[in-house]
């Protein structure tokens, strides 16, 4: 079976904007973006993997939060997604956001045009690389060791694969907010439909959800 490169549960606003501008570690998303309203729909279902009081929604919005690892061996994500550091390292003491056990239990692939050493927290191991997207693909896909590659964001890198024609599958959340500016997923998902089928489902909790396939 082909192991698909997939982008889950991204999240953009109603005009297609995925982050803002001037990322700080105090602002992981832009100085203008709350994150609060665009993932109001994941941190509130059951699944969400960083809830920590029972309870939670069912139905369509948990379904996704529940798939978020089904059958995922490895994950590629941009620099900017790790960390809000720009340039060479000075340091090496920032290990991401997620503290001592982040969210992904598989190899992770950042890319960088500033390597530096793997390391591992808990059952994931962060690798640097600096290659194109196709070297990086087949890295991710030698240790998925079979399984589906998740392609994590942020949205130049996601853009930087899809320009590549690299993405097998995408599941784009669609906040019910606008934010003017920023970073842009795209102008319309009509963009995406010569190479895509795309079939558009919305949710009662005014989230539409996505989901493009490769035709």
């Amino acid at each position: 079976m082909d192991q698909l490169l997939r982008v889950q549960n991204f999240t953009i606003s109603s005009d297609g904007i995925a982050a803002g501008e001037d990322q700080s570690l105090e602002r992981p998303f832009g100085h203008h973006i709350d994150p609060g309203k665009l993932f109001a729909w994941a941190g509130a279902t059951a699944h969400w993997p960083n809830r920590t009081e029972p309870g939670g929604s069912r139905g369509l919005d948990d379904y996704f939060t529940r798939d978020f690892s089904h059958n995922i061996g490895a994950e590629i994500m941009g620099r900017n997604k790790f960390g809000p550091q720009r340039g060479p390292w000075d340091d090496h003491q920032w290990r991401g956001w997620w503290g001592d056990e982040p969210p992904f239990h598989t190899p992770v692939f950042v890319l960088t045009h500033h390597t530096r050493p793997s390391f591992t927290l808990s059952d994931t191991t962060f690798h640097f690389v600096d290659s194109d997207p196709a070297t990086v693909l087949a890295q991710a896909r030698e240790a998925a060791q079979g399984k589906d590659i998740r392609l994590g964001g942020g949205v130049s890198t996601v853009r930087e694969f899809l320009d590549a024609d690299l993405v097998d599958t995408l599941h784009v959340a669609v906040a019910p907010v606008k934010l003017g500016y920023g970073l842009r997923l795209w102008d319309s998902p009509d963009q995406l439909l010569d190479r895509f089928h795309l079939e558009v489902v919305p949710s009662p909790s005014g989230i539409t959800h996505h989901l493009l396939w490769r035709k």
